[in-house]
Parts: C-alpha cells; sequence; structure tokens
C-alpha cells in the first residue's frame, strides 16, 4: 500500500541568506521566509488532501508547517529525528570562517568522504543519513495509503532524495533544495520512488537553494 509524502524545506532564514550554517541551532524564519510559508500553506490548505503534518522540531520548520496545519485542522506531529544534521564546532559559520578556524577538518569535509563527522561531536553524513531514513519509517508505517506533509530541512531532503533514488552519499549533488519547495515521494514496500521534485509554482517571489556558494 503506498503512502504519499509531500517533503518541504523550510522557508528562508537570515542564516540562509548569508550562508551561514544552522544544523541545530534554532534560527527563526526571515521575513521573507514567513511570505514563502505562507504562500506553499496556502497552496497546501487549498489543494492538498493531507491525512497529517509532520515537522522538525526546530522552529524554522514548525513556523513553514504551522500555518497549513492549522488551517487543515491537523495535529502538528513534531519529530527530533527530523531535524538538520548535527555539524558541531562547524555550526554558526560560513565555510570562509571553517576553512579559516579548521584547516584540515574542512579539507576532509570537501572530500564527501560519508564518515567524516564535524569536530564538537558532529554528525557524519553517514550518521545523519540513517536517522532520516529510520526517522520516516514509523511516520510512514502509520498512514499505510494515506498523504501526509512532513516540513523539514535541506539536509534532511537531501537524504530522502538519495534513499529514493539509490544513489551513494558520496555523489555530488545535481538535484534542487529549495526553500518552500514541494517534492513528492511515495512509499511501498520499504522503498520510495519520487512522484515529482522541486515544485515551486506557488511561489512568487525568490527561492533559494541549500548550499554554502556567497551570494555576490
Amino acid at each position: 500500500m503506498t503512502t504519499q509524502v509531500l517533503f518541504i524545506r523550510h522557508g528562508e532564514t537570515d542564516w540562509n541568506r548569508i550562508k551561514r550554517i544552522q544544523g541545530h541551532i534554532d534560527i527563526p524564519l526571515s521575513e521573507h521566509g514567513l511570505l514563502q510559508a505562507e504562500q506553499v500553506g496556502a497552496r497546501l490548505a487549498r489543494d492538498a488532501r493531507l491525512d497529517a503534518v509532520y515537522s522538525s522540531d526546530l522552529q524554522r520548520a514548525q513556523q513553514t508547517a504551522r500555518p497549513f496545519a492549522d488551517a487543515l485542522g491537523l495535529e502538528l506531529r513534531l519529530s527530533e529525528g527530523l531535524r538538520e544534521r548535527f555539524y558541531g564546532a562547524f555550526q554558526g559559520h560560513d565555510s570562509d570562517e571553517i576553512s579559516e578556524k579548521f584547516p584540515a577538518e574542512y579539507v576532509e569535509w570537501q572530500t564527501r568522504d560519508p564518515g567524516f563527522a564535524p569536530p564538537g561531536d558532529g554528525e557524519s553524513q553517514r550518521v545523519f543519513y540513517h536517522r532520516v531514513v529510520h526517522a520516516m519509517e514509523p511516520i510512514v508505517a502509520a498512514h499505510p495509503g494515506g498523504r501526509i506533509a512532513v516540513v523539514a530541512h535541506g539536509g534532511v531532503l537531501d537524504c530522502i532524495y538519495r534513499f529514493a533514488m539509490k544513489l551513494p552519499l558520496q555523489e555530488p549533488r545535481n538535484w534542487p533544495l529549495l526553500n518552500c519547495g514541494i517534492n513528492v515521494a511515495d512509499y511501498e514496500n520499504g522503498g520510495a520512488t519520487l512522484a515529482s521534485w522541486g515544485d515551486i509554482a506557488h511561489l512568487s517571489t525568490d527561492t533559494d537553494d541549500d548550499n554554502l556558494r556567497k551570494r555576490a
């Protein structure tokens, strides 16, 4: 029995705008992010048949999810397992600062080794991936044949894409992870397939990808 999941990256934060790593730091949406959340919320409240709404427990995800959960009369269910990757001592810094403060670790990070964990007890990509995949298992199991929304983070959506496409963790990313984009996956028999990805038709404002490239 297929369970359809609408994965939504949270709206933009001020730290997204300047490419500063948030990880588990609980940064709220910016004014622009709140507008994006309003727009995706209006679309889901108008068009989507949803049985449940789940969210990371970090406030940037909750602020994105709560408006349409409330509009649809659905409880917002929070999951710590849907948090962004924990980046340890890298959190709160941009890529230039990380390169300056942690030069050896920065070089290792750039190799895309799935086993690399940032200093300060950060999560490796491998540990993070398995956390996300396992966090989705009870959520999907609770809604056989249903249609649900999950609001989370760019790193979480990256894990979902790799899981559905059966891609190795070291594979360079060439798919978008856009603020308030809608990404649809169908779960069945322990696996997932992608139905659509990167839908931003509802956004009348700009949106940005989840990367560390600074704007000029």
